[in-house]
């Protein structure tokens, strides 16, 4: 199981939690959200979901993701 940190811009309420971390889920992932520091940290098998899959369900759902 491999983790990642992305910094993603335009999150602001629990709405946003729940889009990220639901957009995540459908891919077999889990992710955490923190809003307070705009961060996303998500557990996924890197040998199932490459994290440029991750990256785009994020940007899917109408984020930006600045920095990983």
């Amino acid at each position: 199981m491999a983790t990642a940190t992305l910094q993603v811009q335009g999150m602001s309420c629990g709405h946003c939690v729940s889009s990220v971390e639901g957009a995540v889920r459908k891919l077999g992932a889990e992710a955490t959200v923190d809003l307070a520091k705009g961060k996303v940290t998500v557990a996924y098998d890197e040998k199932k979901i490459p994290l440029q899959d991750i990256r785009q369900a994020i940007e899917d759902q109408g984020y930006d993701i600045v920095q990983s």
